[in-house]
């Protein structure tokens, strides 16, 4: 054959399309054949309840997602919480995104944003059919947020409440971490789409096998996840790495509300909160001498309460060069300023001592301004301002200790706000028209915690504490002695002694004896709420809220229990009784029919 001919034929639209098809085609079957091998993972975010197929809930180790090799996997879990497969018509069903602050750390689901809202809303919407859930956990950032945002938009969600932005820096997949995925924010969002494909995850199980060990056992002991996660201590204010954390969540967080937006699910995103006043830096350079002599001589003049002269130094001092770089410089001028009551310099030079923190476990103002102007861009995104209204219940406007445990997580009663920031924001801007609004006392009163779970919160914070970045040195945790039968039960569930059910049903029994009405209402709500699929639990509780003369109540507890239990005539009883207390005759009616089948 002529070489010309072949020539030719090579430059066919055909011979192209064939030879570009070959590898395709190759990497496909290789693909196809790897599924059918049963070769990798799957981990969707939501996994059916073994115990009852109604039920479904959120992956609680989801964060496998992101380890190729389980070793450096760290240990953070989702608590579990329980969805219905199919939503019901009269479904209100929110979804929870966000990292420990948003999952409730250190107390857990009662204390977190749904866990306290699911509990409010109940009573606010009683013809609805109430899901609030949790799929927030510690360590993650907008990156997981992204990641999880399609399989939340496929359970038909009726609002989704984002809390996040302090992990950028140095949570899983932050630019500073040690938890990292890939070099680059382009690379890191490629591996989020290709992580599912097993070609990916052979290429990534090969990688690990011959890759050198590098120092896993950092990963594997006892040290807290802050002490383990940051791969880079120093991260200037305006550094390439510090604008990289800022770009990395715009692009995200402009990702995540493009994805609701399309979808038409109204998002409430809030603005984050830290602690300014008692959180002193974690990282700064060291006070120059100058600085230093210029700080005792203020302190002298202050305690000898020349106040003229106060203010003079203040000033002074103010304006120093040394103040521009230095956190810790900027923090104790914050003290004396405070001191001073000149509060309004005090919260610009704590703010100042926060930005200029080198160790990034608090989000600079740079993320809080990239909340807003994606709340006031986005026609489906309301702004919930957290930060604002937790400033606003803080002495001065300076968000302390008295609603922070540490840098950033909050205090019960700092949760408490934080949750009802948008409980209120819902009741504005939802298109709900049965609103029955739950006074605050009476939310604040019925809070879903119980004082064990407050204990094993606590003892949480002082294991935090004990170790890096809040001391250089770990030390040992020394828990402090109880001070009754409701501790004891937080100290042994925090010890690993117990589980949470264990827990709970032994503090039951406790108020049981006690005769404490109100907290064994509590505690079966809890344990119902956590249970989902025990119709005994659910039967229960319905009965309690029913002799409450909640009806609304008892009825979402009572239809919980028929869906386990369809043939009980009790039940059925129960259900026609509630519904005519509710006042809807109509409902009744259809549940007598019900019942006239069973006889």
């Amino acid at each position: 054959m002529p070489t010309s001919n072949i020539k030719k034929r090579h430059n066919t639209p055909l011979y192209w399309l064939i030879a570009l098809s070959i590898p395709i085609l190759f990497f496909v079957l290789f693909e196809l054949g790897l599924r059918i091998a049963d070769y990798g993972r799957n981990l969707p975010l939501f996994i059916a309840n073994p115990a009852n197929t109604e039920y479904i809930l959120p992956r609680p180790d989801i964060v496998r997602r992101y380890f190729s090799d389980n070793s450096l996997i760290p240990s953070v879990t989702m608590e579990a919480n329980f969805l219905l497969k199919e939503k019901p018509k009269n479904g209100y069903r929110v979804f929870v995104q966000g990292g420990s602050t948003a999952a409730g750390f250190p107390y857990g689901l009662g204390a977190s944003l749904a866990g306290m809202l699911d509990n409010r809303l109940k009573s606010t919407l009683p013809y609805h059919y109430v899901e609030v859930v949790n799929t927030a956990l510690s360590a993650v950032n907008s990156y997981t947020v992204l990641d999880l945002a399609d399989e939340i938009i496929a359970q038909q969600p009726d609002a989704v409440l984002i809390y996040m932005g302090h992990n950028e820096y140095l949570g899983i997949m932050g630019v500073g971490s040690n938890y990292t995925a890939a070099s680059s924010q382009a690379s890191t969002l490629l591996f989020l789409k290709l992580k599912e494909l097993r070609l990916f995850q052979l290429m990534q199980n090969t990688y690990s096998y011959f890759q050198q060990p590098k120092d896993k056992t950092n990963f594997k002991d006892s040290r807290t996840f802050m002490a383990k996660v940051a791969k880079h201590k120093n991260i200037p204010l305006n550094s390439n790495m510090f604008a990289a954390g800022v770009q990395q969540f715009d692009t995200n967080l402009r990702l995540v509300l493009d994805k609701y937006t399309a979808a038409n699910v109204p998002v409430y995103l809030a603005t984050i909160a830290s602690n300014l006043k008692d959180q002193p830096p974690f990282a700064s350079p060291d006070l120059s001498d100058d600085f230093s002599r210029d700080l005792s001589l203020l302190d002298q003049l202050i305690q000898t309460k020349q106040n003229d002269k106060v203010t003079a130094q203040l000033s002074k001092m103010s304006q120093a060069k040394s103040l521009n770089n230095n956190a810790l410089a900027q923090f104790e001028l914050a003290n004396r300023y405070y001191l001073m009551g000149d509060f309004s310099s005090a919260y610009y030079h704590y703010n100042q001592a926060k930005e200029l923190d080198l160790l990034r476990f608090r989000a600079p103002e740079a993320i809080n301004n990239i909340i807003r102007k994606y709340a006031k861009s986005q026609q489906n995104v309301t702004l919930v301002d957290v930060a604002g209204r937790l400033a606003k219940s803080s002495k001065h406007g300076l968000i302390g200790n008295n609603l922070m445990l540490e840098h950033l997580h909050p205090n019960l009663q700092g949760y408490f706000l934080l949750a009802d920031t948008f409980y209120n924001a819902i009741k504005q801007h939802s298109k709900l028209l049965d609103w029955y609004t739950v006074r605050i006392e009476k939310a604040w009163q019925n809070r879903p915690i119980l004082p064990s779970e407050e204990y094993n919160g606590f003892a949480k914070i002082l294991q935090l504490m004990g170790d890096f970045p809040f001391t250089d040195t770990p030390k040992t945790l020394t828990l402090p002695q109880p001070e009754d039968w409701q501790q004891s039960l937080g100290k042994e569930y925090f010890l690993k002694q117990i589980d949470w059910v264990t827990m709970m049903k032994l503090a039951l029994k406790g108020y049981q004896q006690e005769k404490n009405a109100e907290m064994v209402l509590k505690s079966t709500q809890l344990l119902a709420d956590a249970l989902p699929h025990d119709p005994i639990l659910n039967q229960m509780t319905g009965n309690l809220f029913r002799n409450k003369r909640l009806p609304h109540l008892s009825i979402h507890y009572y239809l919980r229990a028929h869906k386990v239990n369809p043939d009980s005539k009790i039940l059925a009883r129960s259900l026609i009784a509630a519904y005519r207390a509710n006042k809807q005759p109509e409902l009744a009616r259809q549940w007598q029919l019900q019942l006239d089948k069973l006889k």
